[in-house]
């Protein structure tokens, strides 16, 4: 085994140890809103909670279960559809926006929860807050270490060559694919930044939406250029790698936040609660992140179909 592989098998088993703790906070919710023991979050009733935390819990469990994967045999074993798809969400979840979960973590903030839709539920004590913020930093960073040696063993050809050496790098290339990429990371940016245009509650905004609004913003840019440049060769002469593992995070991130956070916009626009709210337009909201989800599916798809050029014999 080499020293790589060393790393991301401990990495991966790191991961798995440190959501386990977030996965049991949110079956205790579930458990104790169904028998009256703890209160719902803002904006919901117990039903909405209830679905919420479950598709919380299954997401966690996946994530173990995509941890475990990545070290023990019968990792090399199961479908690679699948496990590719799992895998992509969740460093697109997680990885991009590790500076966010450091800075959240010292800020202590319940707006960020808000916003993200991870979290908006009743207040936690300092102690499950910290346990759920090294459940998402360590996940991120045991993926962010045990996947890149997972891919290298069971794929070992994916990164190889230098882009312009030949190959499929150019077939099927959709560019609306980049252009609505860039498009929703410089809205987001826009917002980031300040902008209004397209923000119905200015008065709702704080550091941490505008630190999550200007990371996610900046992935979708990069997203749009990585991609880009391995589909079409250029710059020529780079690794294929680093160009094909910064479009597989921001293509990730551009599906996995957004349709993470798009039913979470819906409902609000449909249910209407008193006390939640997100600054932006709801319905401009709902409309980026439906677009943010289409071109990072459709960018992965491009990523993974493109081929590098044959090894010489």
């Amino acid at each position: 085994m080499s020293r790589w592989d060393r790393v991301g098998q401990c990495a991966a088993y790191g991961a798995a140890l440190a959501l386990a703790p977030y996965l049991l906070i949110k079956v205790s919710w579930v458990v104790g809103s169904l028998l009256g023991l703890l209160p719902v979050g803002a904006g919901f009733g117990k039903a909405e909670w209830v679905v919420l935390n479950s598709a919380t819990i299954a997401m966690a469990g996946v994530g173990i279960a995509v941890a475990l994967a990545l070290v023990r045999p019968w990792g090399m074993r199961i479908p690679g559809a699948p496990f590719v798809f799992c895998a992509w969400v969740g460093t697109g979840f997680l990885v991009p926006v590790l500076p966010y979960a450091v800075l959240g973590s010292l800020l202590g903030s319940a707006d960020d929860r808000r916003e993200t839709g991870t979290d908006p539920g009743p207040s936690m004590p300092g102690w499950e807050a910290a346990l759920v913020q090294f459940g998402f930093v360590g996940m991120g960073l045991g993926l962010a270490l045990a996947l890149p040696a997972y891919l290298r063993r069971r794929w070992p050809d994916a990164f190889v060559g230098r882009l312009g050496q030949g190959g499929r790098d150019a077939f099927g290339v959709p560019p609306w694919v980049v252009v609505v990429g860039a498009t929703v990371g410089l809205v987001w940016l826009y917002w980031a930044v300040g902008g209004t245009v397209g923000v119905a509650r200015p008065g709702e905004r704080d550091l941490a939406w505008n630190t999550l609004s200007g990371l996610l913003g900046l992935w979708a840019l990069v997203a749009s250029v990585a991609t880009w440049a391995v589909l079409r060769g250029r710059p020529a002469g780079i690794p294929r790698w680093g160009p094909m593992a910064l479009g597989w995070l921001g293509s990730g991130s551009l599906f996995a936040w957004s349709g993470w956070k798009l039913p979470f916009t819906l409902y609000l626009a449909v249910a209407q609660p008193a006390d939640a709210a997100l600054p932006e337009n709801l319905a401009l909201a709902a409309v980026l992140h439906l677009a943010a989800v289409g071109a990072g599916a459709a960018m992965l798809r491009a990523l993974v179909r493109a081929r590098p050029a044959p090894r010489s014999a």
